[in-house]
């Protein structure tokens, strides 16, 4: 491949700082993708999922590999160094440097071509492990190396890290699986790197590649028997250059460059070898009443079952993730009693019978070892997914500690021998408690590489020498069992300067040649691997002695966290926002894969912005308004986040601050105040409806008001539910009817319909009124809180709090119908008006579909419901239901309705989101989220079937995108297939 010529002329060298423009601008005048040079983004782009923060020069997001040379031919004549990045995932500061970042995340991410009879794939290097599996998955292959972050992690990061996985006790490292690599060398140089020639054969090719094969050969004949002295003898061992992979016969190029961290070349393409998919698994979850009895088990087991994987997970993780949502369920289920550990073992092959015979040998070898009842069986394949995404997130799960120790990784992936292990770990534990901290382990038991964080505080000095100490003392101890300082997670900043120690100072040197022979000018990802800086420089850290963060009067409580700026630094950049798999989170990155519109690319901006670092007054700047505007609040990453980070309600603080200083737009003050002059809209509905009916009104609208002119607004209804009181009488018990703004004044019929099936399950239902004599109906303030009007949102909860007291103290329960609203209730009331008032509400507050299934349980609920044999109904879920848990009740209630086949849309947000999609500068983004999943299911609907959608903006995001204006809340549905003679009943005895 040619890359297109660069215009740039040789000149002398500058100093160049980031931001700098002059550079910024050449790369704009030659290459097609994104460059991105303002502070916001270089500050985005400073920090991974370590425990550093560098800033970058600029970022460049290549559109292809003809932008990738010409941008390294731009640093090349700068001198500027260069970063390659994929998902930023990197635990030891690898993909943090002062260098211009190559983002490979958002264009070069294609799998090339597959040849399934030979299993080899090539692919681009930003392409993500899981969804490349996805691709792979027709051809019944699939790429082994299964690391944790497979939902997030691109191919040419896990390469240059030589990543490795759950099980890689079968499947080898990165290292083992990479067959060739296509690479641009600093100088310019394309060159394809695979088998090794022999030194005695004519090698071919360039006169670059000749140099660079007889210059290793020649330092791997020099090297050869400090190698093999050195070089420790476990699998787990992904420490500096691969040397060892330079054997005269079987020797590969590209596995030394496997490992190399981005210091030595960019990966363009990337050629690699694949598994057969195995048919069947089993999953035996293995329970230790002691930390070392589970270690003295690895290793028969390992040994005596060959297992595809043992994993561990500790107490600390199983106590932290029955404090997380969306873990507790399979927790609760799986893990028995008060282990102090347990162990994931899994078998996996072709034969589900010998599987199954595996697992039973495991039982046996359980009770041989002391533990007859120890072995909790998983053999449902869901079930196990759902047991090793547990696992999966046991990084996040560790960093939702609260508080400003966390975890901390710079010694989490030794690896040892198994023989050594218990001994190890117990040796580690008590160096942690020398220096009167604390160490939480997970992962990889199979292979001896178990992932331990002490606890350390590093916005204190005593926490970087702390962490010294430990480092120091747990590599002597590593050293001494000839294991790896490196199992796993690389070099980066945190190991690279104690390779001396580790490998000696011949092959250090030997490491440095390597180095000079691929990057004589030292432009790729300097300081890494060679000439590193000290892992304890606090001024490389992303809490530096300098940080600290602004004084602010929040309007929200954030004291669960101690303080919203605490809040925000619970993000850990992990980046488990990047996934494709989670239920909702994160649309916005999804539609535009942006590091800009992702969670962590917000809680990055926010955090730095509340600790000074964008400069003053970022926090309510327009470039922070940028940066949050597309977040849909979707509330996905409050329960999809592990770290618990909940950006909606971030958002609102925001906009809080923002707005206090800036206004708010005539759109914005026509979307909180809904609630108050809906009454009087309603009346002069003629007037308001018109605006869609009317030609040039919808034009004229978009530019006074900010509304798109390509999507009608709702209609306001010529018979709006107006009702309150007792509607009807029921012996069953009583129930409180949460009559929401938009089902109220836009969509009545959804209100009428909850009430005809409650009065028909014999409840006897109330509206209730606002105390004081104010006829205006309750508000859950969510049209205020959007625009970030937290005082106005606040005036609308007490009300709605007062109202609803006398009922909750009763026991009465409070039901309603628009999931963003009455979930409203359960959250951000809490944030608003924290006491017992706002709890007791909480607990009292639910969605219709969750009220039914808890009476449904209860054994109260008698619904005469018919039979709708050959009806489809396909559901959507909105996002709040999501968050909150609340799906399964919606599939339940639907459950009852005999012979209805109900189908779920398995995908994230709808994109409508409230007044996000009517915005005229967030359509576009509003109508791509929908096209991801939500859209294109339903236009495959079949015309008769039922569309159910419990969200007001979901219903018109459906019937805007797909033409289906019939989209039905789950009452309406169960209302449909009520018997005619029932509703009539009912009618004759309800005031709506």
């Amino acid at each position: 491949m040619s890359a297109k010529p660069v215009v740039a002329r040789p000149s002398a060298r500058r100093q160049v700082s980031p931001g700098d423009s002059h550079l910024a601008r050449q790369l704009r005048e030659n290459v097609r993708g994104e460059v991105l040079f303002d502070r916001f983004t270089r500050g985005r782009y400073a920090t991974d999922a370590s425990i550093y923060q560098i800033e970058p020069l600029g970022v460049v997001v290549p559109r292809d590999e003809e932008d990738v040379a010409a941008a390294i031919a731009i640093a090349r004549d700068s001198g500027v160094p260069v970063l390659p990045r994929g998902g930023g995932t990197s635990q030891c500061g690898q993909t943090v440097n002062a260098a211009l970042v190559l983002d490979c995340s958002k264009f070069l991410n294609k799998l090339v071509s597959v040849d399934p009879e030979r299993q080899i794939a090539t692919v681009q290097p930003g392409i993500v492990l899981d969804q490349l599996n996805g691709l792979l998955k027709q051809h019944g292959l699939f790429y082994p190396v299964d690391v944790s972050t497979a939902a997030q992690a691109t191919i040419g990061g896990m390469a240059g890290n030589n990543s490795c996985g759950s099980r890689s006790l079968r499947y080898g490292n990165m290292v083992h699986n990479v067959r060739a690599i296509d690479a641009v060398l600093p100088d310019g140089s394309a060159l394809h790197f695979g088998a090794l020639p022999k030194p005695d054969e004519l090698v071919e090719g360039s006169p670059r590649y000749r140099e660079i094969v007889q210059a290793l050969h020649a330092l791997h004949a020099r090297e050869a028997d400090e190698l093999d002295a050195r070089f420790p003898k476990i699998r787990r061992r992904v420490g500096g250059y691969n040397l060892d992979r330079l054997t005269p016969a079987g020797g590969n190029l590209a596995k030394l460059l496997v490992g190399s961290e981005g210091t030595l070349a960019f990966f363009q393409r990337l050629e690699l070898d694949l598994t057969r998919l195995p048919t069947h698994k089993t999953l035996g979850i293995c329970h230790f009443p002691t930390f070392r009895k589970a270690m003295e088990a690895a290793k028969p087991i390992v040994e005596q079952l060959s297992p595809s994987a043992v994993e561990l997970v500790d107490r600390t993780l199983i106590d932290l993730g029955m404090e997380i949502d969306i873990f507790r369920p399979i927790m609760t289920r799986y893990i028995k009693g008060q282990p102090e550990a347990v162990l994931f073992v899994e078998f996996s092959g072709e034969d589900h019978a010998e599987e199954l015979a595996n697992l039973r040998k495991l039982v046996e070898l359980m009770a041989d070892l002391g533990y007859p009842e120890g072995v909790v069986e998983v053999v449902d394949p869901k079930e196990q997914t759902a047991v090793w995404n547990v696992r999966k997130a046991g990084l996040n799960i560790m960093m939702s500690m609260k508080g400003d120790g966390k975890p901390v990784s710079f010694i989490e992936d030794c690896a040892v021998a198994l023989e050594h292990l218990p001994d190890y770990t117990e040796r580690l534990t008590e160096v942690f408690h020398k220096h009167g901290t604390e160490g939480t382990w997970y992962a990889h038991a199979s292979e001896g590489c178990l992932h331990v964080r002490p606890i350390i505080n590093l916005k204190e000095e005593s926490g970087a020498v702390k962490m010294r100490a430990i480092a120091e003392e747990a590599f002597a101890m590593v050293r001494e069992y000839k294991g790896s300082h490196s199992g796993e997670h690389g070099d980066g900043i945190v190991r690279s300067e104690f390779h001396k120690d580790m490998f000696g100072e011949r092959l250090v040197k030997a490491f440095g040649d390597v180095k000079q022979l691929f990057d004589p000018t030292g432009i790729m990802n300097p300081g890494k691997i060679v000439d590193p800086p000290k892992m304890d420089d606090r001024s490389l850290m992303r809490f530096t002695p300098q940080y600290k963060t602004i004084p602010l009067k929040t309007a929200l409580d954030w004291s669960a966290h101690g303080s919203f700026a605490a809040a925000v630094e619970m993000c850990n950049n992990n980046g488990t926002c990047r996934k494709f798999d989670a239920a909702v989170m994160c649309p916005s990155y999804r539609a535009t894969m942006n590091e800009q519109d992702l969670t962590r690319g917000r809680a990055n901006s926010l955090r730095l912005a509340l600790s000074g670092q964008l400069g003053e007054d970022a926090l309510t700047s327009k470039d922070m308004y940028d940066t949050l505007s597309r977040c849909v609040a979707c509330k996905g990453c409050r329960r999809e986040c592990p770290t618990g980070v909940d950006m909606a309600k971030m958002k609102v603080e925001f906009l809080h601050h923002y707005h206090a200083r800036h206004g708010r737009s005539l759109g914005d003050r026509l979307v909180a105040g809904l609630p108050r002059y809906a009454a009087w809209a309603s009346r002069l509905r003629w007037l308001a409806n018109a605006r869609d009916v009317l030609p040039g009104l919808a034009w004229l609208g978009e530019r006074v008001t900010g509304f798109s002119a390509q999507r009608p607004l709702p209609r306001w209804s010529a018979k709006p539910f107006k009702a309150s009181g007792t509607l009807c009488k029921g012996e069953t018990g009583r129930v409180v009817l949460f009559a929401d703004t938009f089902n109220r004044w836009f969509e009545p019929g959804h209100l009428r319909d909850t009430v005809d099936v409650l009065c028909a399950a014999g409840y006897e239902v109330i509206v209730p009124q606002s105390k004081g004599g104010e006829d205006r109906p309750l508000c859950c303030g969510r049209t205020y809180l959007s625009v970030g009007q937290v005082d106005e949102a606040k005036s609308e909860a007490r009300r709605t709090l007062n109202a609803l007291l006398p009922f909750v103290r009763e026991g009465v329960p409070v039901v309603g119908l628009e999931p963003s609203c009455l979930l409203t209730l359960r959250d951000e009331f809490l944030s608003m008006l924290p006491g017992e008032e706002a709890q007791s509400l909480a607990e009292h507050a639910f969605l219709l579909e969750e009220f039914l299934a808890r009476e449904l349980d209860a054994g109260r609920l008698e619904l005469p419901l018919e039979s709708q044999a050959g009806r489809k109904a396909l559901l959507h879920g909105h996002c709040h239901q999501k968050a909150f848990d609340v799906m399964g009740p919606v599939q339940r209630v639907l459950g009852l309705i005999p012979d209805l086949q109900v189908d779920t849309i398995k995908g994230t947000c709808c994109g409508m989101a409230g007044a996000f999609g009517y915005q005229r500068e967030h359509y576009e983004t509003s109508m791509k989220i929908g096209e991801l999943d939500v859209l294109p299911a339903v236009r495959e609907a079949d015309a008769d079937t039922w569309i159910v959608a419990d969200g007001t903006s979901c219903r018109h995001q459906v019937a805007d995108g797909a033409g289906r204006k019939d989209a039905m809340h789950v009452a309406s549905v169960l209302a449909a297939a009520l018997p005619a003679e029932v509703r009539a009943a009912v009618r004759t005895r309800v005031s709506h």
